[in-house]
């Protein structure tokens, strides 16, 4: 047991130092257990035949019913991204709230979540609101730090609202591991834990986070331009009305496709594979008929960045797989347990002590791999220990986008920093300061009233 913790404690930091040092993913987290288990197998304290199940395992993964929503989620968000929608409907709605610093930021807000239960990704989406929006928000006498909080902020909303790629992945792991720690306490017919809970799970806290950055931008943001001639003016036709018809033809079908995607899901309609594929053709369908870009060239972009995108999470899904072979080979799950079983104050504590770790974590690291190295590690033993695993996974999830606001770090700020160098950085951190602490405010509010993810996947 001493040689087996040994290996245990130079596992886990030399996959993290791999990572850190710039080498690839897929070779940092598949690479490197194999090296330590060689070297354990070589002192005894390590059964090479365990290796014999890594083809079984690679078999498992490209088998998941629930990894194969990825690629389609990913296929749907690209497509609105290259057709040009997205970059219409942030138009239309600066267009339609300006002259108003407060009214054209909660527009921006409310877009934000549509944006993020459409594409999903970060940056991108971080990227189209600053090139489009921070003009008119500056305009409107909204200052650069503001301007710059509310951009990054909003963009991170597609990781917690549903259906993003992160909430897929983690369900993925949290269901293996809450399935593992039944199977430790001997319940053998647990009730599964399923991607559909986690949307159902992630749709209230995602609105309240929505609701506290709107609250603080209605209380803070000035409400007019800082004269009568700044800033642009609503879009009008020839007659001076305004062009509401054009504004709802944008934004409406992108609405639709969101409620029938998410819908189908939360209402049991469709699995969560079912209604990505829906999604996908639906995008398509709409790319063909509002897009400013030919049909077949947004499918050649977004087939591109689908097929680059799934195959860099899978690969690191495939090394993950590995590094939890070696890892439970040296009875590493067995150390964990019994880690828990001393921590003063229990599961609390444990479970505040992993909160930390995945914030500290997600400065460094993306999403897919803390998900793939550190929930397989400790959830299990958290989840024989009581933690309720719709929770758990919903206070992970905002964890970790809080990490993507958070300096020097944070990858949020980085994109936005990429899409407008004319403001510094310091403009950039004060501006997303009063964002985290909104975010820490979220996640204190669920971490205090569990019911706020529970409850409606307990109703549905």
């Amino acid at each position: 047991m001493a040689e087996n913790l040994f290996f245990v404690l130079l596992l886990l930091p030399a996959v993290l130092a791999a990572l850190l040092s710039g080498m690839n993913a897929f070779l940092a987290i598949g690479g490197v257990p194999v090296i330590v288990g060689v070297i354990a197998w070589l002192s005894g304290s390590f059964d090479i035949a365990l290796f014999n199940a890594i083809p079984a395992r690679l078999t498992g993964v490209v088998e998941n019913p629930v990894l194969i929503a990825v690629p389609l989620f990913i296929l749907m968000g690209s497509v609105v991204d290259r057709s040009g929608l997205a970059q219409q409907m942030i138009g239309a709605m600066t267009n339609a709230a300006a002259g108003s610093g407060r009214r054209l930021s909660l527009s921006i807000l409310a877009l934000s979540g549509i944006l993020a239960a459409t594409t999903g990704v970060v940056g991108a989406t971080i990227v189209m609101l600053t090139a489009i929006a921070l003009p008119g928000m500056l305009a409107a006498g909204i200052t650069k730090s503001r301007a710059a909080g509310l951009l990054c902020a909003s963009g991170t909303l597609g990781q917690i609202i549903p259906p993003s790629i992160l909430l897929v992945l983690l369900s993925d792991q949290i269901s293996n591991s809450w399935l593992e720690s039944q199977r430790a306490n001997g319940q053998f017919a647990a009730d599964p834990f399923t991607a559909s809970d986690l949307f159902a799970a992630a749709f209230l806290p995602g609105l309240l986070l929505i609701l506290l950055y709107g609250l603080w931008i209605a209380f803070s943001f000035p409400n007019g331009a800082k004269n009568a001639h700044d800033g642009p003016k609503p879009s009008v036709d020839k007659d001076g009305r305004n062009l509401g018809g054009r504004f709802l033809a944008i934004l409406l079908p992108p609405i639709l496709l969101v409620i029938g995607v998410l819908g189908s899901i939360l209402a049991g309609i469709a699995t969560p594979t079912e209604a990505a594929s829906v999604g996908a053709v639906g995008a398509i369908v709409l790319a063909a008929v509002q897009g400013n870009q030919s049909l077949a060239s947004t499918l050649y972009q977004a087939g591109l960045d689908t097929i680059r995108l799934t195959g860099a999470i899978f690969a690191i899904i495939i090394a993950a797989s590995v590094l939890s072979l070696v890892f439970r080979g040296l009875e590493g799950d067995l150390l964990v347990y019994a880690l828990l079983a001393d921590i003063p104050g229990g599961a609390g504590m444990a479970l505040a002590s992993l909160m930390l770790v995945v914030f500290i974590l997600g400065f460094f690291m993306e999403f897919v791999e803390i998900i793939y190295i550190v929930i397989p590690v400790a959830a299990p033993a958290l989840f024989a220990a009581g933690v309720d695993p719709v929770w758990f996974a919903v206070l992970v999830a905002m964890n970790l986008q809080t990490s993507f606001l958070t300096p020097p770090f944070g990858l949020a700020l980085f994109y936005f920093r990429t899409a407008a160098p004319q403001v510094p950085t310091l403009e950039i951190w004060r501006g997303a300061a009063p964002y985290i602490i909104l975010q820490i405010a979220g996640l204190g509010l669920v971490w205090a009233f569990p019911e706020i993810a529970t409850w409606l996947p307990g109703l549905l």
